[in-house]
C-alpha cells in the first residue's frame, strides 16, 4: 500500500521533469544509464571513505532516475522489452555498488567485520532474488512474490547508512543489514516454493 502511494506521489512530482528532459532531446535509456553511473560512483567513492550520509543522499538522488525514465518511456511511446531489460540489468550494477561500498568501508576504515560480512551477504542474496524471478519467467512460470522487493531493500539500506552517518550507533546499520539478509532469504524461499508448486502442477489443461 505504502509502495503504491509512494510510486504515485513520485510520478506526479517527476512528470514535469520527465517531459522537460524529453523536450531537451534526452531519451529514457540515457537517463537510465546516467542514473546508474551516478549511483555507482556515489556509492563506490563516498561509502569507502566513510561518508555514509552524503553517499546515501547522492545515491537516493540518482536512484530517482528509475522513476523518471519510466515516465519518459511511457510519454514518448518508447516503453518496451529493451527498456525493461536495460533497466533491470543496470539495477544489478547499482545494487552491487551500494552494498559493495559498504563492504569496503566496514572491512577497512570502518573496521567492523560483522557489518562488512552482512553487507556482502545482502549483495549476494540481492542478486539471487531477481534471478529467481527471471529464471521462472524464462521457464513460463511466475515468481512475483516476496517480502523484500528491490525498492524496499534499497530504501532500508540507504536509511540505515544515512542514520549512522548522522551519528546513530553503528549497530543500527548492522541490524538493518541483518534484517535485509533474512528478508531476502525469505523472498527467495517464497519464490522457489511458488515455482515448485507450479512445476508439480504441470502444464495447464488445454
Amino acid at each position: 500500500m505504502l509502495n503504491r502511494f509512494a510510486r504515485a506521489f513520485a510520478t506526479r512530482v517527476f512528470t514535469p521533469v520527465a517531459h522537460l528532459l524529453l523536450r531537451l532531446g534526452a531519451g529514457p535509456d540515457l537517463v537510465t544509464a546516467v542514473g546508474t553511473v551516478g549511483v555507482c560512483v556515489s556509492a563506490l567513492v563516498l561509502y569507502p571513505r566513510g561518508h555514509l550520509l552524503w553517499g546515501s543522499l547522492a545515491v537516493a538522488v540518482f536512484a530517482l532516475s528509475d522513476t523518471v525514465d519510466g515516465i519518459m518511456a511511457r510519454a514518448s511511446g518508447r516503453s518496451g522489452a529493451w527498456g525493461a531489460f536495460l533497466d533491470s540489468t543496470l539495477d544489478r550494477f547499482a545494487d552491487a555498488a551500494v552494498f559493495g561500498g559498504l563492504v569496503i568501508w566496514y572491512a577497512r576504515g570502518g573496521e567492523h567485520q560483522p557489518t562488512a560480512g552482512l553487507a556482502l551477504l545482502c549483495l549476494c542474496l540481492g542478486s539471487i532474488v531477481p534471478y529467481a524471478r527471471a529464471r521462472a519467467e524464462g521457464l513460463g512460470m511466475r515468481a512475483d512474490v516476496g517480502i523484500a522487493e528491490r525498492s524496499d531493500r534499497l530504501l532500508a539500506v540507504l536509511a540505515g547508512a544515512a542514520a549512522v552517518g548522522l551519528g546513530a550507533p553503528r549497530v543500527v546499520l548492522t541490524v538493518v543489514l541483518a534484517l535485509l539478509a533474512v528478508a531476502s532469504l525469505v523472498t527467495i524461499g517464497q519464490r522457489m516454493a511458488l515455482v515448485r508448486r507450479q512445476a508439480l502442477a504441470g502444464p495447464p489443461a488445454a
